[in-house]
């Protein structure tokens, strides 16, 4: 049987780890105390399975600058670590690939730079590879969540599916980090549609909410990224992995 993922999120700016709202650090940047590698060996010995690492430094342009950090919690954990983080080319999936992280994110370059990124999926696979889509108001949004493209977000799926993608990371923007909700039914289409296995990331709140998600996992939605209510202590964190692994949130 299969049960839902619980993936926490560090999210890193200046060697920090911090809170970014929708994802833009210039409407609502918090820093905590921790670390990003002290973090991720907290999420780790609470019993977390897999790590969601974002660098904002390298996602507006300087990938040089946490590089060194990632590189360190990919040597203190031993779980799968997923990295985002501004790659604009194979030259720079094999850099971040090659530290030990276990699979890039990849966004803009889907859709800004589609004959390099088909190289690096050609190059590293579907297992190594996923696509994140980064949703506002059921329209793709690409550069640092800035640029809207006027595409729907099922439509760009399905394009990326022929191509072999096999997994998407679903954010519906307006809701990442303001602790409004999930919006399942955006992963869900695009989970039926494409037939694809789908991370739903942003919103979740509570225990009743990772319920709701855990009934959607028939439909593909297998996991979910959560970031501010853990680092706000909504869930006591052992009691969220352990029941996330038997499958039961009451």
């Amino acid at each position: 049987m299969s049960f839902l993922l619980v993936i926490p999120s560090i999210d890193i700016k200046n060697g920090k780890t911090v809170r970014v709202v929708q994802g833009i650090p210039e409407l609502n940047c918090k820093e905590y105390d921790s670390n990003p590698v002290e973090m991720a060996k907290i999420w780790r010995a609470e019993n977390s399975k897999m790590l969601h690492i974002v660098d904002f430094d390298a996602i507006h342009g300087d990938n040089c600058k946490n590089i060194s950090l990632l590189e360190e919690i990919c040597n203190s954990v031993i779980i799968p670590v997923e990295f985002a983080g501004g790659i604009r080319s194979l030259e720079d999936a094999n850099k971040y690939l090659s530290l030990g992280v276990s699979r890039v994110v990849i966004s803009t370059m889907a859709l800004d730079n589609l004959p390099e990124f088909k190289k690096v999926f050609e190059t590293f696979g579907p297992k190594k590879i996923v696509v994140s889509l980064d949703v506002i108001e059921n329209e793709i949004v690409i550069k640092a969540r800035k640029i809207k493209t006027g595409i729907l977000p099922v439509a760009f799926a399905l394009k990326l599916k022929d191509i072999g993608v096999e997994r998407f990371i679903v954010t519906d923007v307006k809701r990442n980090g303001m602790m409004l909700g999930p919006n399942i039914e955006l992963s869900r289409s695009i989970a039926e549609a494409t037939e694809a296995k789908v991370t739903l990331s942003g919103g979740i709140r509570n225990k009743d909410e990772l319920m709701d998600v855990q009934a959607l996992l028939p439909f593909g939605i297998d996991s979910v990224i959560v970031g501010r209510a853990l680092y706000e202590n909504r869930f006591p964190c052992q009691k969220l992995w352990r029941v996330a692994e038997l499958g039961i949130f009451n």
